[in-house]
C-alpha cells in the first residue's frame, strides 16, 4: 500500500481542532460513533486540520473528509465552496451529510459513505 500523502496545516489549528474535537456536535458524536474503529475498513479522524482548514472527519489512507453540514454552514455556501475547491485542488475528496441526514437516516448515510469508500478504493487499485 502507498505512503498516505501528507497535506500540511497551519500548526494554530491543532488547538481549535482539540477544542472541536471536546464539543462536538450531537450528529458528529452519532456518526463517530459508527465509523470509528475501522468500521468502514479504513481509519477516520475527527476534526482534522487541512491547509488553513478543519473538516469533520478525514481518512488519511483515501484523502476522503466527510462533513456535516449543520445551521453553522447556513448561508455559508460561497466560504464552503471555496474552501472545498481549495481541498480538492490539494486532492481531498469529499462527501456531505447534514444534521437531519445523520439523525434520521443514519442507516442510509453509513450506506452511502461505505460506497463511496469502496467507489475511491477501486479507483486507488
Amino acid at each position: 500500500m502507498a505512503r498516505n500523502k501528507i497535506i500540511p496545516y497551519k500548526s494554530h489549528l491543532k488547538d481549535y481542532a482539540r477544542h472541536l474535537r471536546k464539543n462536538s456536535t450531537l450528529p458528529e458524536i452519532i456518526l463517530w460513533k459508527q465509523i470509528k474503529g475501522k468500521a468502514l475498513g479504513v481509519e477516520f479522524h475527527r476534526q482534522v486540520p487541512i491547509d488553513n482548514f478543519i473538516v469533520d472527519f478525514y481518512c488519511h489512507e483515501l484523502m476522503l473528509a466527510i462533513e456535516i453540514d449543520g445551521s453553522s454552514h447556513d448561508n455559508k455556501y460561497e466560504y464552503d465552496y471555496r474552501r472545498e475547491t481549495k481541498l480538492q485542488d490539494l486532492g481531498v475528496k469529499f462527501i456531505r451529510f447534514n444534521n437531519s441526514d445523520v439523525m434520521n437516516n443514519l442507516i442510509g448515510v453509513f450506506n452511502a459513505l461505505q460506497k463511496r469508500v469502496e467507489e475511491i478504493q477501486r479507483e486507488n487499485s
